[in-house]
């Protein structure tokens, strides 16, 4: 890593290893940073967006069912990022019949990205917002995926990593972060910072937390991924949102590159305030989206439940549209387990789903025959 990129004030930061490579370790939080007027109206104004998307969310009766299908949006996003090429279509096809199966494809990355959310944010998890939370969410983030042997699963790294071009080594990489050593005093910082009272204003500090993690990189891979889970954990945990809605990756996947840019101008050059603006930015445009699309999905289920309401219905027709808002996908063998009947009644009842325009079926296959909500994953899919 190069010093000419580094403002003489963040030099004080890069230590020089034993090994002869630079490497930047973060000081600890929170940073001082006077908040101009203008990022106190960027401020403002994402944090009533953010809030109309929290209001929103306690008004509806079934928030789980709006925001499930949120957050698949946000794992093929966020692990797109990354570099995987699944589609939201491909996690759906994965979740309905591989969930269990070898580690084909990218869908397993982005199912695991879902499974591990669901980690963090179970009430009956093992540990409180901590390292050893994020921990296990990496363990599950890596669990039988291609090449999860060399990110050890669920293990802070042991060895040096670094950011950088294609082929680049330590000495030409674009940012080395802490060697071991001083990894652990930054991590045991970093988790104190988290249950400490913070003195700047929440979203403020959930920008600073994120860097931080970014910064210190303790993860051999995967660092991004947990990172972006870890700001929508504690928008639940810090009272922000009552449920995981934020698909923050949806705005960041196609601007990765100013993404990237305003984490490291924060180590090279301290512009606190250029990533504080660009994360309030972020919040801001996907809080709106959100209460868009969350709009959009709870007259998609009012609808849909309608068309299934009759006179003759058991009731079993509204539990399959509720489960196609969690899993925009159907086979009949789904559909069984989920309503309890047998094969014959489970393929009669998504019939009648698919005549209701609900379900649509995927031609061409052999067995078993799969159903796409095609209505949910336009309202994921399109722009908006």
């Amino acid at each position: 890593m190069r010093l000419d990129g580094f403002s003489v004030w963040q030099r004080a930061h890069v230590v020089r290893t034993q090994s002869g490579y630079n490497a930047f370790v973060p000081p600890p939080l929170p940073p001082v940073v006077e908040l101009s007027p203008a990022l106190v109206r960027r401020l403002s104004s994402a944090d009533r967006a953010l809030g109309e998307l929290a209001g929103m969310a306690r008004t509806v009766a079934h928030p789980a069912l709006l925001s499930q299908p949120m957050m698949r949006r946000e794992a093929v996003l966020s692990s797109r990022i990354e570099g995987t090429r699944s589609s939201l279509s491909d996690l759906v096809l994965f979740e309905v019949e591989h969930p269990s199966g070898p580690a084909s494809d990218d869908a397993r990355e982005v199912y695991n990205y879902l499974a591990a959310l669901d980690h963090l944010v179970a009430p009956d998890r093992r540990y409180p917002v901590s390292l050893p939370l994020l921990k296990e969410a990496h363990a599950v983030l890596f669990d039988g995926v291609r090449g999860a042997g060399g990110a050890t699963p669920g293990e802070f790294r042991r060895s040096q990593n670094w950011i950088g071009a294609p082929g680049s080594l330590l000495a030409d990489a674009a940012y080395v972060p802490p060697p071991e050593a001083d990894m652990w005093s930054c991590l045991d910082a970093f988790e104190k910072y988290l249950h400490a009272e913070h003195e700047l204003p929440p979203l403020l500090t959930l920008a600073a937390v994120h860097y931080q993690f970014e910064a210190i990189h303790p993860f051999l891979d995967g660092n991004g991924r947990i990172g972006r889970l870890l700001v929508i954990l504690l928008l639940m945990e810090w009272g922000l949102l009552p449920a995981p809605l934020l698909d923050l990756s949806a705005y960041i996947e196609p601007r990765r590159d100013r993404y990237y840019d305003c984490l490291l101008r924060v180590s090279t050059r301290g512009d606190w305030p250029g990533w504080f603006a660009f994360f309030l930015e972020i919040v801001e445009e996907q809080a709106r989206d959100a209460v868009r699309r969350a709009a959009r999905l709870q007259a998609l289920r009012d609808d849909y439940r309608a068309r299934v309401a009759t006179a003759r219905s058991s009731g079993l027709l509204g539990l399959l549209v509720d489960e196609v808002f969690r899993v925009p996908g159907l086979t009949i063998g789904r559909a069984r387990d989920v309503l309890g009947v047998t094969h014959r009644a489970a393929g009669l009842n998504i019939d009648k789903l698919v005549r209701a325009g609900i379900l649509t079926e995927i031609p061409g296959r052999a067995r078993p025959r799969l159903f796409i909500a095609t209505g949910i994953l336009g309202v994921l899919d399109g722009s908006d």
